[in-house]
């Protein structure tokens, strides 16, 4: 079982083309879409959704995957639920850069706070991040970096920031689903 989370754009069509590219590795592939707007509302409403697809999953390597905002909620949600996620142009500062686009963007923040400290200490390994060279909303060299020391970091240089096409990185991300925890 896949568990996809959109970015901040919930209605892209690219969506549903990722869904379908993702059913390459895994045929059961499930949509949890969230508000966007209300971060402490959509943590709690991502956790309980993760858990009742875990539950009605009988998939011994399950994996997340999120793109841009869906990408920051990913690496955290996965890591809480006890499986492994795969992140694509991760959106891990939300609380600067949504600013005029979400209502509450310093919960992000306070949402880091309350987080498992040092969380991606105890998630070493357990994340891949995928990065496009051609992002045009975020310096992703600097997210990168932040990253590599924690998980795996790989490279695009076909996709902007959506990454419609993930298609070339499926092979991997089925090795990475694959990897027993």
């Amino acid at each position: 079982m896949i568990i996809y989370l959109h970015g901040f754009d919930a209605t892209s069509p690219g969506n549903h083309e990722k869904i379908l590219q993702l059913q390459f590795i895994d045929p059961d592939v499930r949509f949890v879409t969230y508000s966007t707007l209300h971060p402490k509302h959509d943590m709690s409403h991502i956790l309980k959704e993760v858990k009742r697809e875990l539950d009605n999953s009988d998939d011994p390597n399950p994996i997340m995957v999120g793109v841009g905002l869906g990408g920051y909620w990913c690496e955290r949600i996965a890591f809480l639920s006890g499986i492994r996620s795969v992140i694509f142009n991760p959106n891990l500062h939300p609380e600067a850069n949504m600013i005029g686009k979400i209502d509450r963007p310093e919960e992000y923040m306070d949402i880091a706070t309350k987080c498992v400290s040092e969380f991606r200490n105890k998630n070493q390994g357990n994340c891949m991040c995928v990065f496009s060279t051609n992002d045009e909303t975020q310096d992703n060299k600097a997210l990168a970096e932040e990253l590599e020391s924690y998980y795996p970091v790989v490279w695009d240089d076909q996709q902007a920031h959506k990454f419609k096409s993930i298609a070339s990185h499926l092979p991997r991300m089925k090795e990475f689903k694959q990897q027993i925890q």
